[in-house]
């Protein structure tokens, strides 16, 4: 009976643990990226917003590896200015939806929900999201800059 016991508690333990880890993995990094893969912005070319005006996905031919990351571009010049001022183009927030970091939360944007607003990428959750942000950009953009500290603690460097 005693082994039965112990056996269900290592058990509960396991999957507390697997849980516990699976859950911060899914919100790891500082920038947004294939956990797979360590492609930055799941492969979205990131001048590709600024210059097409579009989210694109980029190509294993123009990849350059900034910030621990792999980061992909739809062509050689793309690349060549991602590598002069990668501070230009990579997303506020690194990736993360800025209302839900304006709540403190770190959610992943998705690539295909982005604006850019300022001279800076954002990217969204959700469509909705996108739309509350181009309502209000300034007060959402601040709400977020002041939670962005505490929430980027959250995440592994």
């Amino acid at each position: 009976m005693q082994r039965r016991i112990l056996g269900g508690l290592l058990a509960v333990w396991f999957v507390a643990t697997v849980a516990a880890f699976s859950t911060k993995a899914a919100t790891s990094e500082r920038i947004v990226n294939d956990p797979n893969t360590g492609v930055a912005l799941y492969g979205y070319d990131a001048v590709s917003y600024f210059i097409d005006k579009s989210a694109r996905q980029g190509a294993t031919e123009y990849e350059f590896r900034f910030a621990g990351l792999t980061w992909r571009f739809r062509s050689e010049a793309n690349r060549a200015a991602f590598m002069r001022s990668p501070e230009v183009y990579v997303p506020e927030f690194g990736g993360y939806d800025p209302l839900a970091v304006g709540e403190g939360v770190p959610l992943e944007g998705n690539p295909a929900f982005f604006a850019v607003s300022g001279g800076k990428l954002f990217l969204f959750a959700r469509e909705e999201s996108l739309a509350r942000f181009l309502a209000n950009p300034k007060n959402l953009f601040d709400a977020a800059a002041n939670a962005w500290p505490g929430v980027r603690k959250k995440l592994v460097p």
